[in-house]
């Protein structure tokens, strides 16, 4: 991510911190909740499967466990020193061309929602640029309501907690989010730019990518497998 794009993001707390704002300590901390549930029962077993945005591999290790074959693509170099089990790739998504078409590609951590309009649809055709004829793509989009009704809390584990603190516009269609993570003998907090989508402007950028929604996973339409047009 550019100089100019990496404005308005940010992290505090201990150990490294990327140049996008994520505590790397704390996204190998992060648990993995049931994301590789939703991803196993999305995909076929033993699936080669394209992560972007892999961070430090808390849903990758998860996924190699289970079978799959995962290549790991991070911009961040401390990100994937700590992932274990897949070939790794340092790269910008949107940069990505692998020259390689996998099963599954997925775009998780809410990578769909990128502030600029541009840079989210070079993420959306990196995923369409490697995701096989036949093959799918699976995105994590924010919850309709996501950014109403703060502060809102979540369980990170047994003993921590996410709390979404507040939800602030930053410029024309675009909302400033800062997020605190509170353990018990640490806390890291981060600010990030997020663009909301309402399922149908979801369902056109991904239609400018060539692809198209096949279905929503889970209850809250947060997860979405998509296919290549």
């Amino acid at each position: 991510m550019s100089e100019r794009l990496r404005e308005g993001f940010g992290a505090t707390g201990p150990g490294a911190i990327t140049p996008d704002g994520c505590a790397v300590e704390l996204y190998e901390r992060l648990p993995p909740g049931d994301h590789p549930d939703v991803i196993a029962a999305a995909v076929p077993a033993g699936a080669r499967i394209l992560e972007l945005g892999c961070g430090a591999g808390r849903v990758t290790h998860p996924l190699v466990a289970r079978g799959f074959t995962v290549t790991a693509v991070d911009e961040s170099a401390q990100m994937l020193e700590k992932v274990r089990g897949a070939r790794t790739v340092r790269s910008p998504i949107q940069e990505l061309d692998l020259g390689e078409r996998f099963d599954v590609v997925m775009l998780a951590s809410f990578l769909v929602h990128a502030h600029d309009p541009e840079l989210r649809q070079g993420l959306l055709g990196a995923c369409r640029r490697h995701v096989a004829d036949d093959g799918c793509v699976l995105l994590q989009r924010e919850g309709e309501d996501w950014h109403e009704n703060l502060p809102r809390e979540s369980p990170l584990g047994p003993d921590g907690v996410a709390r979404v603190v507040s939800s602030e516009p930053a410029m024309p269609g675009v909302r400033s989010v800062h997020v605190e993570y509170v353990y018990p003998n640490v806390t890291w907090t981060q600010t990030f730019l997020s663009r909301p989508l309402d399922t149908e402007q979801f369902e056109a950028a991904l239609a400018g990518a060539g692809l198209a929604v096949d279905a929503y996973l889970t209850p809250d339409r947060v997860w979405v497998r998509a296919l290549p047009v």
